[in-house]
């Protein structure tokens, strides 16, 4: 049995149990143009959470912007990288 911190993905039916299909719904609405995206260049130092901070107000939003890009899960990425910062994002607190 896979731990919460193990690198172990349990598959089931050729998926990985639990996986979303968010981040590819993300993707492909930005690939497609559903979802209008503004181009990024990333800077030194630049990292994606602080990204989704700055155009989000959320820096838990950071995986929208990786799965726009298509960049993967890292927070790391080169500098000069273009990456796409979808326009559609809308954040809502619950209290």
């Amino acid at each position: 049995m896979a731990g919460r911190y193990s690198s172990s993905t349990v598959y089931e039916f050729g998926r990985a149990r639990g996986a979303s299909n968010s981040p590819m719904n993300v993707y492909d609405a930005v690939q497609t143009g559903t979802v209008s995206a503004e181009t990024y260049v990333f800077q030194e130092g630049d990292r994606l959470d602080v990204l989704a901070g700055k155009f989000y107000g959320d820096s838990t939003l950071w995986w929208i912007i990786a799965a726009a890009s298509g960049i993967g899960w890292g927070f790391q990425v080169p500098p000069g990288t273009r990456i796409l910062i979808p326009n559609f994002v809308q954040v809502r607190k619950i209290i």
